[in-house]
């Protein structure tokens, strides 16, 4: 059945737009007649569009090549005008310089209304007629968003002689038979609809500029609209919308589906740049892209939607990538940055003894060994390897382990979970979640970890954008994918009623995966061959507390080496028992051959664990190392008093505790220890993009702070021309003290300090230049605010589907080396010890200087009448207001300006420019530590209180 024919236009010629478009610069626009091939006659059209060539030429550049921009239904080449801005400037400045070419496609903007309907196939044809009057050679990198995406795909298809490359915003290029099209194209293909709503009426227009986040003005919505002021002109919109091939026999589909396949071998640079709020062009479609080209670069604008191009700054993000990929050297990479891992990739039932040896001898040139090496070699023990502790304690031997995991999985494979395939799992700490995961990781399935620390909505978006194969999980979690609409096939880890189970769309549960895999095994089936070092084996997901959650993606080879830092660290390995009050510490248990086990509290609120439950857990398994969270750690001495002599000889075995996630205090940490008399107290420094960079003991930060105390007292008696007292180093607090007054303003930049690195870890300062940004070279010169730099084997491999995050974050060094920029602010002292001073978004610049955060905070934190600090910026760069935001003690019971002697005392202990001090009953902090305090949320809501806004809580 072919489209439904649509009343269109009678022929119009092309024009020029109207003057006075924001953003569309009349030198541009030009209009072209282009002889329709395989018209009898010859017939002709106008075309209308934007060219950036005059303004090359008038710069006397050259061009490096062509981006041939074609925009979708109903916009025209007006969406394509900040990339010509772009380029044109980029040109003038000395960069390399790149023709624009932005076409308004027949029947749409300003281009000839040609009177008659053109399918897909014509509009591709129409495109290589333009670039045929054009006379384009050379390299063409083509930009397509909407239909297009698929039209400009075609003439890449069509056209490998000219192609340098492929740029796509949101499109689509198949549409799997059995699934709905989008529900708002369904709307508006229903009968009766069709015409009124993209014809007869601007309501398909206005629904399509109504999808911008944020809204867009009003001047840039004329914009839009100014082609389409009347229904004549409006045909073009709705004879794309009829185009679209729904129905297997419509006209399009084969021009479609040649397309579709003709991308497959499209092997130029490509560059995805998505929308993820897109209501029509979801994920789905970014992933069927993916498939068929997975070399491609893919960034997703979390936050932006179907307008990408005027959601966010995709004109930046795309130049960008032309120099890189297209002009200069690509980003070097130990993996896709798209994190493109899953595709066709056979699964063998038993390895060939040449990818067995081979990955055996890529383990040892690593120097590590797999995660389930343990599970391997302690197969046949029944030591415990974990206790559960919910509902009751529950010991589970390493013979039972091993077996479960190998059970598991072969049930996975018999089901159909392939390498590369993306298992998220939704299953609280547990020894199901331990059996899942090495499961996962044995058959070199891609396990998607996004715990429920994130909330909820950060849950969703994080789900979304991992788009995994598989969901494995528990009822919450089951409930919630199915009531959130998350992607992937699902299986339960307990049975369900029938009729639920079917509510829910469980297809199997773990019992099953358990008995399939067994009988599998008894058959000999065996696994598919153990995963390489370079593969993909987990992404982690961020905290969330500077922005929506990241996927970092890490690789088996670079997870082994974070399970081999902890055990060179803190001599983690068979016999450990180890307490992890933060579920992924504990789910590296089995990887270090150690007895592990989680507390019995909610994960998803680190406060609620206490004391008796840390003595409990300890007792279980013989604990000698223990990891909790600092704000977990609040509630564990809050509740100290309620452990009995048994719980406190049980703490008496603990040998180290660690205490890690957000920064800890000196005191927090010796409360801690108190508990542990026996423990070595640490506090490692680390992120999920590398979890083990530095660490310093209670005795290294008390020496770290009379080392800062013994270094005040020389400046402060050298600022007075005195010579130095002999005992100075034996009590340099004391004669400190003495000067605090005269030198109160002579405050150093502080920070916490968290020690030196770790045994396979680099660190290295880049220095801040005077707009806060880090420009400076790799150093470890002393006394040097900047970024924090670090470089180890077990740095995360890339960011997950965040190509531009993924190459900021980066810096180069030594061939080889991979160095990762933390987003830390802070520097090495001469001891080579670090001090974070805060987060790089958070850095103050103000009018006379760079300020970090942690330093003002500390010195605040001294007040007897403040229990915690924030040190925020308010205003543009450059010439940002500094602001205090305090919890105080008591605690306030709503927000208000502090008191004049609070707010003396506060300008006192900063000793720099302090705009305003205001009080709040709580700080706000991320969902998963509950410590990390957001002060960009701080700063806007300061913005809004001292603008005269509400005083209501941040």
């Amino acid at each position: 059945m072919g489209p439904r024919r649509l009343p269109v236009a009678i022929s119009d010629p092309a024009a020029l737009p109207p003057l006075g478009l924001p953003g569309l610069n009349p030198v541009w626009s030009r209009l072209i007649e282009v002889t329709e091939s395989g018209s009898a006659g010859g017939v002709t059209h106008g075309w209308h569009l934007l060219d950036n060539g005059p303004e090359l030429d008038a710069l006397g550049v050259i061009p490096v090549g062509t981006i041939l921009c074609v925009h979708g239904n109903p916009t025209w080449s007006y969406l394509w005008r900040t990339l010509l801005a772009s380029a044109t400037e980029a040109a003038a400045s000395g960069a390399p310089a790149w023709r624009v070419i932005a076409v308004d496609q027949l029947d749409m903007g300003f281009s000839a209304r040609t009177g008659r309907f053109r399918p897909l196939a014509r509009r591709v044809q129409d495109l290589a007629d333009l670039t045929d009057a054009l006379e384009l050679a050379g390299s063409v990198i083509t930009l397509g968003h909407d239909w297009g995406g698929v039209v400009s795909l075609g003439w890449a298809v069509d056209h490998p002689e000219l192609l340098a490359g492929v740029m796509l915003l949101n499109t689509a290029v198949h549409q799997p038979a059995g699934d709905p099209i989008p529900a708002p194209l369904r709307l508006a293909l229903g009968r009766g609809i069709l015409g009124p709503a993209t014809i007869a009426t601007p309501a398909f227009l206005a629904t399509t500029l109504a999808l911008a986040h944020p809204p867009l003005s009003a001047a840039v919505k004329r914009g839009y609209r100014a082609p389409y002021r009347t229904s004549a002109r409006r045909g073009g919109i709705g004879g794309f919308v009829a185009d679209i091939p729904v129905a297997l026999a419509h006209e399009s589909r084969a021009e479609l589906d040649r397309i579709a396949e003709g991308v497959r071998s499209v092997t130029v640079p490509t560059l995805l740049l998505w929308g993820p709020r897109d209501p029509i062009f979801s994920d789905r479609y970014l992933d069927d892209l993916v498939e068929r080209m997975p070399h491609a670069r893919v960034h997703r604008f979390e936050g932006a939607g179907h307008m990408l191009a005027e959601d966010a700054d995709y004109a930046a993000a795309a130049l960008l990538w032309l120099g890189d990929a297209v002009v200069g050297v690509p980003l070097e990479s130990s993996g896709p940055v798209s994190g493109a891992v899953s595709g066709s990739v056979s699964v063998s039932v038993e390895p060939s003894e040449t990818a067995v040896s081979g990955n055996l001898a890529a383990w040892a040139a690593a120097g590590t060994h797999p995660l389930w090496h343990y599970l391997d070699e302690l197969q046949a023990s029944d030591d415990t390897a974990l206790v559960d502790m919910q509902p009751a304690p529950r010991a589970v031997s390493w013979r039972l382990l091993s077996l479960r995991v190998r059970q598991i999985a072969a049930g996975l494979v018999h089901i159909g979970v392939k390498p590369g395939d993306r298992v998220s799992l939704l299953v609280p700490p547990s020894a199901d979640l331990t059996a899942v995961l090495y499961a996962c990781v044995r058959i070199g399935a891609i396990v998607v970890v996004a715990d429920a620390g994130l909330g909820l909505a950060g849950l969703t978006r994080a789900v979304r954008g991992a788009r995994p194969d598989f969901i494995i999980g528990a009822a919450p979690g089951l409930l919630a994918a199915r009531a959130l609409g998350w992607p992937g096939r699902k299986i339960s880890v307990a049975g369900f009623p029938a009729p639920m189970a079917r509510l829910i769309g469980v297809e199997h549960t773990l019992a099953e995966l358990i008995s399939l895999g067994q009988a599998r095994l008894i058959a000999g089936d065996g696994l598919p061959p153990e995963p390489a070092p370079s593969d993909a084996a987990a992404v982690l997901f961020t905290s969330g507390s500077t922005g929506p959650a990241k996927g970092v993606v890490y690789t088996h080879g670079q997870l082994s080496a974070v399970s081999r830092a902890l055990s060179l660290q803190y001599g983690v390995g068979v016999g450990t028992g180890l307490v992890a009050g933060f579920a992924p510490f504990a789910l590296l248990g089995p990887a270090l051959g150690a007895r592990s086990v989680t507390p019995d509290m909610d994960v998803t609120a680190p406060k609620t664990l206490t004391a008796s439950a840390v003595a409990s857990a300890v007792a279980a398994i013989d604990a000698t190392v223990v990891f909790l969270s600092p704000a977990a750690l609040v509630n564990v001495i809050a509740t100290a008093d309620a452990l009995t002599p048994a719980d406190h000889a049980a703490l008496a075995g603990v040998q180290r505790f660690l205490s890690a996630g957000a920064p800890i205090s000196e005191s927090l940490l010796a409360q801690a220890a108190a508990l542990m008399p026996e423990a070595t107290a640490h506090t490692p420094y680390g992120m999920t993009e590398g979890l083990l960079m530095a660490d310093i003991t209670l005795e290294g930060i008390r020496a770290a702070a009379a080392s800062v105390a013994q270094s005040k007292a020389v400046q402060a008696v050298a600022h007075d021309g005195e010579s130095v007292p002999a005992n100075l180093t034996a009590n340099p607090a004391a004669h400190l003290t003495a000067h605090s007054t005269a030198h109160s303003t002579a405050h150093p930049a502080g920070g916490v300090c968290v020690g030196g690195s770790t045994a396979t870890t680099r660190i290295r300062i880049s220095a801040l230049d005077a707009s806060g940004a880090s420009v400076g070279d790799l150093s470890e010169e002393p006394d040097v605010t900047g970024e924090i730099v670090v470089s180890a084997p077990h740095v995360k491999d890339h960011y997950d589907r965040l190509w531009l995050t993924e190459r900021g974050s980066r810096r180069g060094g030594v061939s080889g080396e991979r160095w990762h920029r933390t987003g830390d602010v802070g520097h090495l002292d001469s001891a080579g010890r670090l001090w974070v001073e805060g987060r790089m978004p958070h850095v103050i610049v103000a009018a006379d200087g760079v300020v970090t955060p942690v330093g003002p905070e500390q010195r605040i934190e001294t007040l007897p009448d403040v229990s915690r600090a924030a040190f925020v910026g308010v205003g543009p760069l450059g010439t940002q207001q500094q602001v205090a935001v305090l919890e105080t003690v008591p605690p306030a019971r709503r927000a208000h300006r502090a008191p004049e002697a609070l707010a003396a005392a506060v300008r006192s202990m900063v000793g720099t420019p302090v705009a305003a001090v205001l009080v709040v009953p709580s700080l706000p902090t991320d969902i998963r530590h509950n410590s990390k305090i957001d002060r960009s949320r701080l700063s806007r809501w300061a913005t809004g209180i001292l603008s005269g806004g509400r005083w209501v809580k941040p």
